[in-house]
């Protein structure tokens, strides 16, 4: 009886050390509306990048009528948005790579030890909270942060490891 009440606190433990290793970046708040026929309806719209710096990141949009609910919507979505990264012993990425999303085109290449994250707005946003510290990226085309951080995710989320490669040859 009683390991089992210990058993069930420590798995509660661990799922709030779990919750506490994620951290959220609000990315965007816009204000939006909607032309109803009474007039037009106001919501706010918010990006929030969800990672736990471990090679985990998602991205999430949520709407609603207040910020707080958008942003607590934004970070359900980008938890359940999740994909996983394949990380170097110097926290970076195994081989360059692009990805698209809309008008976006964001280039990604991995650097040396020491070099840190050399990139801009959303997409940088995206590659911290993934635990990558030593990276190149430049973001081509559209401005749009939802469509740069979507293309980071698509980038990231296309990358191989060795052995995932060497399995794909032989």
């Amino acid at each position: 009886m009683e390991s089992n009440i210990k058993t069930n606190l420590s798995n509660r433990s661990t799922k709030k050390l779990k919750e506490k290793d994620w951290q959220e970046r609000v990315i965007q708040i816009r204000r939006v509306t909607k032309v109803i026929k009474g007039g037009k309806k106001l919501s706010f719209r918010a990006i929030v990048v969800v990672g736990n710096e471990q090679g985990q990141v998602g991205i999430g949009v949520g709407k609603a009528s207040d910020v707080i609910g958008a942003l607590k919507k934004g970070i359900a979505d980008g938890k359940k948005h999740c994909i996983t990264i394949p990380l170097t012993k110097s926290s970076s990425i195994p081989h360059p790579i692009t990805g698209v999303a809309g008008a976006a085109n964001v280039i990604i290449r991995p650097a040396s030890e020491g070099t840190g994250v050399i990139a801009g707005g959303a997409v940088r946003t995206v590659l911290e909270l993934a635990g990558i510290k030593n990276i190149l990226a430049k973001q081509l085309g559209s401005k749009n942060p939802l469509n740069n951080a979507r293309a980071a995710i698509h980038a990231l989320s296309n990358l191989r490891n060795i052995s995932a490669a060497l399995k794909e040859r032989f």
